[in-house]
């Protein structure tokens, strides 16, 4: 028997806790994007008096923000209140979102929930964005209750499968959604300095990155215009196939949390393990693939063989491929997922 377990599940209590911050988050309009903050009056050159919230953003840094004005105007008044009563709320929760933190539930890292919190204020999730990658895992695995080892990434993936279905279409680009909170983004040119850039990336030295991707109409790569966001992005394989299902999900992070669309868990996992064959047997995917599978397998009987018979014809190989890499993690665990993909094996 391998000595230490693929994951663990949270206690009862902390899965009412975690429900009870996805309906608060189902119910939260407009999410504030650093920490909650204060609420002051200032007074410019000009005599007029104002309210300003004053916070730290992602980068530590002290900023102060227009509220509304003038002081003493009944609907500034107003607006006042309001953010006042918003920030009150935004602290007892921050308390709720640390004590999740310290019990091994997955926290996105500052930058990442205020560039994927901004990308929500615009609604870019609603008309069918689609959070991938690491950050969506950590998602999924507190959407099922489990602990386990944690992801470290510099990266957020989002994809839309067709076009996004925004009521009203958006006035700022991509770029513009994600400097929001105040990171400044610059386009990160390809090998191919004439094709449009399809990620971006925080200025200067950091590695803090943002890709958009859509499905490829086959097996190759290229690049697709996604003209609802006034940018670009890149086309992969078998993509189609995990956005084929997906769902709300909620985003935790150090000081808020907001809802965000995610693929099927299931789904996700198998994706993974094609992925992970495409890059040559990444390890960091495979673990992350065969924990969602053990969990699945456990917790929601009939999930996995679902996503293996979706799988298109022409992964097969790649999904074998990917089925004996997430045995040979498994080693001697005597789990219900390694009977599952044995099956699958025959």
């Amino acid at each position: 028997m391998n000595g230490r377990p693929l994951y663990t599940l949270h206690p009862r209590p902390l899965t009412v806790l975690y429900g009870d911050l996805a309906n608060h988050a189902a119910a939260q309009g407009e999410v504030l994007i650093g920490t909650p903050g204060s609420l002051l009056q200032r007074e410019n050159a000009a005599g007029f008096r104002f309210y300003a919230r004053q916070f730290y953003d992602a980068d530590s840094k002290k900023r102060e923000q227009y509220v509304a004005g003038p002081v003493g105007d009944a609907v500034a008044d107003q607006a006042a209140e309001q953010l006042r009563l918003r920030m009150e709320e935004a602290r007892t929760t921050a308390q709720d979102l640390r004590l999740l933190g310290r019990e091994g539930y997955q926290l996105a890292d500052p930058r990442a929930f205020a560039a994927l919190a901004s990308l929500h204020n615009h609604g870019v999730f609603r008309a069918g964005a689609v959070l991938i990658g690491s950050h969506a895992f950590g998602v999924l695995l507190n959407q099922l209750g489990a602990r386990a080892a944690g992801y470290a990434t510099e990266d957020v993936d989002v994809a839309r499968q067709g076009a996004l279905a925004f009521a009203e279409p958006p006035r700022q680009s991509l770029l513009e959604m994600l400097g929001a909170p105040g990171i400044a983004f610059v386009e990160v040119p390809g090998l191919d300095a004439r094709q449009p850039a399809t990620s971006w990336k925080e200025q200067g030295r950091s590695r803090f990155q943002v890709d958009l991707l859509v499905p490829s109409p086959d097996d190759t790569f290229g690049i697709v215009a996604v003209p609802e966001l006034q940018a670009h992005a890149q086309a992969l394989p078998y993509l189609r196939y995990l956005l084929g299902e997906t769902h709300s999900g909620l985003l935790l992070a150090r000081d808020g949390c907001c809802q965000v669309r995610v693929p099927a868990p299931e789904r996700f996992a198998v994706h993974k393990l094609l992925v992970a064959e495409l890059r040559g047997g990444s390890h960091t995917e495979v673990r992350q693939a065969t924990v969602l599978l053990a969990v699945l397998a456990e917790q929601h009987p009939g999930a996995i063989e679902d996503a293996l018979a979706a799988v298109p014809v022409s992964a097969g190989k790649l999904l074998r491929r990917g089925v004996a890499r997430v045995r040979e993690v498994l080693g001697n665990r005597e789990l219900r997922v390694g009977e599952v993909l044995a099956e699958f094996c025959v």
